[in-house]
């Protein structure tokens, strides 16, 4: 009886043997599989955060040559207030100069 039972219960046992292997295989594989999603979502990642901090420096360069320009252009307006009050001060001597050549001819 054990001479007999000893060949069935080596199947059985090659058998259950077997079955755990290729279980553990299998998740073996899932996770490699797993693994290698996780390894490319993390390159992207990689490749995404590179993009975003080119953005980034490129955005900035636009804000600094914006700063730039905004300060030419108060530099611009000071100087246009200047030539509007000289203006304004000339027109106002003409007005005087009218007046003084009016009264001069009458």
């Amino acid at each position: 009886v054990m001479a007999t039972g000893t060949p069935d219960s080596q199947a059985r046992f090659g058998q259950s043997v077997k079955g755990l292997l290729i279980e553990k295989v299998n998740t073996c594989g899932t996770d490699v599989i797993a693994l290698t999603k996780q390894v490319l979502k993390g390159s992207r990642s990689s490749e995404l955060l590179g993009q975003a901090a080119r953005n980034m420096v490129l955005q900035e360069d636009a804000i600094l040559h914006s700063e730039d320009s905004l300060r030419k252009m108060a530099i611009i307006t000071t100087h246009l207030q200047y030539q509007q009050e000289a203006i304004q001060k000339n027109v106002e001597q003409s007005s005087d100069l009218q007046d003084q050549l009016n009264h001069l001819l009458k």
